[in-house]
């Protein structure tokens, strides 16, 4: 089997969904493995989705109720920043350093807000938004399940 005849299999297993071929002649024998990249979409930045109503007590209207204050954030607006993964949750990249998001801090899309150490490797975790934070909904050192909500932030 020549050269140009392994390039041209290359390329039909990479259009296919054929994990693995091997094909033996007279001259050796040639095997070919696609590569398996489910890993890495696991360490990218978490997906981010728009909050469901944060549940709260019941509100009744009443003609006597008082106005919110302005400083407290509307539950309606509210982006919830997810786990992109199964891992324990921390809030700095090391017991020496200081907190990456705290309530207040403004975020913006590509800053670290958390770490999340899954199989003994530290992924950090990016904003994909522009906001702050305005509530973390995670302990510190806490397990964290796929898809669990850390983060409340308030667009800019």
């Amino acid at each position: 089997m020549d050269l140009k005849q392994i390039h041209e299999l290359i390329k039909i297993i990479n259009k296919s969904n054929i994990g693995e071929i091997s094909i033996e002649d007279k001259d050796g024998k040639v095997t070919i493995k696609q590569k398996e990249d489910a890993a890495v979409t696991y360490t990218t930045a978490p997906q981010v989705y728009a909050a469901a109503p944060v549940a709260a007590a019941p509100q009744v209207a009443t003609p006597s109720a008082s106005p919110a204050p302005a400083s407290a954030p509307k539950a309606d607006n509210l982006i919830t920043i997810k786990s992109p993964m199964i891992g324990t949750f921390y809030r700095r990249a090391s017991p020496d350093k200081p907190v990456l998001a705290e309530i207040g801090t403004e975020i913006a899309p590509g800053k670290v807000v958390c770490i999340i150490e899954a199989m003994k490797l530290f992924n950090e975790i990016e904003s994909e938004i522009k906001g702050t934070i305005v509530k973390v909904l995670v302990e510190d050192a806490s397990p964290v399940e796929y898809d669990q909500p850390l983060f409340l932030v308030e667009p800019a």
